[in-house]
């Protein structure tokens, strides 16, 4: 009994640093050492079977067979369960396999795929695997976590899709090859102000996050802002027209007026034409009349023929200042909760690129009113010319 208590003792200081061959030659190693009853003794204090020890004295007394770059034979150890139950991997990708979300009676239909529920399912009637396990077969057979990715552009697609990018890569370089300015507008994302969370990570002391709200609730004095974005397609330059009102055509043109007055006349000085890049939706939208005669007002104003051509329903993340002027906003701001619009004017126009991106904002404290209706009179008075291809898509308005 002392023996066994002073092989445990032993043993329970040197198993953290023993593998599973060094193992077995030290239990080995000890049992000779102990003489007859010396393999129990053993086996009573460690709780290692009496083969594995065995195993361990043959080794020691046939030094030539110890293996000197493995800790086991080749084919040694446990079956893989693949091998012992033939259609455990068939059955697994049954459970998870996009095919069975047309069937309602596929038992993982309405749950999350997780693997704890494929477990559950999988061993409904007998065991047949741990979650362990069929996260490693998940992994053999190319299987990931996945987010959802937006590629579906739905049933709008029109046949002229590409001949209208083509279009308007086309009527770009024209432009850019004449020196006038070319600029892609969209608004970006409505931001809440305040101490909300903004999605992201950034270095803060370990233990230290920066504390925001727990709910994500309007505060109603501090509002939202709508960032009406401009970006300058052969500069690499953009403008972010702040806006804390409603995010309407009128506001839209302001925007663009305000980047025209603020950086574009100085860039651009003595153009007689704009051509700008739009969705097909939204403030900036084709069929939305009070952009058409705002345009008009803004033409006038500057004395500058304005060009439009819009992008094809459900193709928005081609416009470019999707992904080089907002990416880069959202990065900058990553982690920091917009508190008030001092922050947000800051972080907006502290981007910077390598490949030399700058960016202005400008914070547009005017009320837009909602639900103006233009009447077919004064949509008559706009000075609208329509392009041959695609007419309601690329059209010019004159001063």
């Amino acid at each position: 009994m002392k023996k066994q208590k002073e092989i445990e003792q032993k043993f329970n200081i040197l198993r953290e640093h023993l593998n599973e061959k060094t193992r077995r030659l030290w239990c080995g190693t000890e049992a000779m050492a102990l003489g007859r009853g010396g393999i129990t003794i053993v086996s009573n204090a460690t709780k290692i079977s009496h083969p594995t020890i065995r195993c361990g004295i043959k080794e020691i007394n046939n030094p030539e067979t110890i293996l000197k770059d493995r800790i086991r034979k080749a084919g040694g150890g446990r079956r893989i369960l693949e091998d012992k139950d033939k259609t455990l991997k068939a059955d697994i990708e049954k459970l998870i396999e996009p095919a069975t979300m047309g069937d309602p009676e596929s038992p993982l239909r309405w749950t999350s795929k997780s693997i704890q529920h494929i477990a559950d399912e999988l061993n409904k009637n007998k065991h047949r695997s741990s979650p362990g396990s069929i996260s490693r077969i998940l992994h053999e057979m190319d299987f990931s976590l996945q987010l959802n990715r937006k590629t579906n552009e739905g049933s709008k697609n029109n046949p002229d899709r590409d001949k209208q990018f083509n279009f308007i890569n086309e009527k770009t370089k024209k432009f850019q090859k004449n020196n006038s300015p070319v600029i892609s507008v969209d608004t970006k994302k409505k931001e809440n102000i305040g101490n909300f969370k903004n999605n992201g990570q950034e270095y803060c002391k370990k233990g230290e996050p920066t504390k925001v709200n727990v709910y994500d609730f309007l505060d109603k004095e501090k509002g939202k802002v709508s960032p009406y974005g401009i970006y300058d397609l052969d500069k690499n330059k953009g403008w972010v027209n702040v806006g804390i009102s409603s995010d309407t055509a009128t506001f839209a043109v302001n925007g663009i007026r305000s980047w025209w007055n603020d950086l574009g006349k100085k860039i651009y000085n003595g153009a007689k034409e704009i051509l700008i890049t739009a969705d097909c939706g939204g403030s900036n939208g084709y069929r939305v009349r009070l952009w058409k005669t705002e345009l008009q007002k803004l033409a006038t104003e500057l004395n500058m023929t304005i060009h439009v051509s819009h992008f094809p329903p459900g193709t928005s993340k081609w416009n470019k200042i999707e992904h080089k002027l907002f990416c880069f906003i959202s990065k900058n701001w990553r982690g920091k909760p917009l508190i008030d619009l001092a922050t947000v004017i800051n972080l907006i126009g502290s981007v910077r690129t390598k490949t030399g991106l700058t960016v202005k904002a400008k914070l547009d404290k005017n009320y837009y009113a909602k639900g103006i209706k233009i009447s077919d009179e004064e949509l008559k008075a706009v000075k609208l010319k329509q392009e041959e291809f695609h007419g309601e898509w690329n059209y010019c308005i004159y001063p």
